[in-house]
């Protein structure tokens, strides 16, 4: 199960969101992990993700968070993540991992037609599909569509709804640029899989209205 799986969006606005994380088992093959989710991160970063991190130690859209040293200081059974906007250079990705064959489980989360995709170019087969369904409860206690699909970047919700709420009333008042704002709410995200690209043009939308 993954907390990425409730990214809120329309199909035509997803197709530029994948997540893509490895993740340990304990007693199973956490122990001794640590080099393993090292090179998964070096593979990644290779071909310049949107964010990449851990939610052990930050994103690197984080001030204080620099690639280097997130390899040096994550430990054995660190999920680790990297987000990607393009299917190509997602299938690229997974070809080098599929050759690198580190024996952790790699998980992606993505429109499934463009996840099956990507897996059958580079002859595997994926083990197995989640979907999430959706929101339940007292619905009309959530904010607006809009600001749900900023929400639901962050996989832990750490974006919260009053800081979105801000940040597209600046965007609406020309404070910030779209660009500026998905920053700022890209750093509060410390599961690293916040997309500022697709939070860039889900704010680009605050100035049509």
């Amino acid at each position: 199960m993954t907390n990425t799986l409730h990214r809120l969006g329309t199909v035509e606005n997803l197709k530029g969101d994948y997540v893509i994380f490895v993740s340990m088992a304990r007693d199973i093959n956490r122990e001794g992990s640590a080099p393993k989710v090292h090179e998964f991160l070096r593979i990644c970063n290779k071909y310049n993700p949107i964010n990449t991190g851990s939610s052990k130690l930050g994103s690197v859209l984080q001030d204080d968070v620099e690639f280097p040293d997130l390899i040096a200081n994550l430990k054995d059974g660190s999920t680790s993540a990297a987000v990607f906007t393009e299917l190509d250079t997602l299938q690229k990705v997974l070809a080098e991992l599929v050759e690198a064959d580190l024996g952790i489980s790699i998980n992606i989360s993505g429109l499934l037609d463009g996840v099956q995709e990507c897996c059958h170019q580079n002859g595997i087969e994926r083990h197995s599909v989640e979907h999430s369904l959706g929101f339940w409860g007292s619905r009309d206690r959530l904010p607006e569509r809009d600001v749900l699909e900023l929400n639901t970047l962050c996989g832990h919700g750490m974006v919260s709804f009053n800081l979105i709420q801000k940040m597209m009333e600046h965007v609406r008042m020309r404070k910030l640029t779209p660009k500026e704002a998905a920053k700022i709410m890209g750093k509060c995200c410390e599961c690293a899989v916040f997309n500022t690209t697709r939070a860039e043009r889900l704010l680009e939308k605050v100035l049509e209205t």
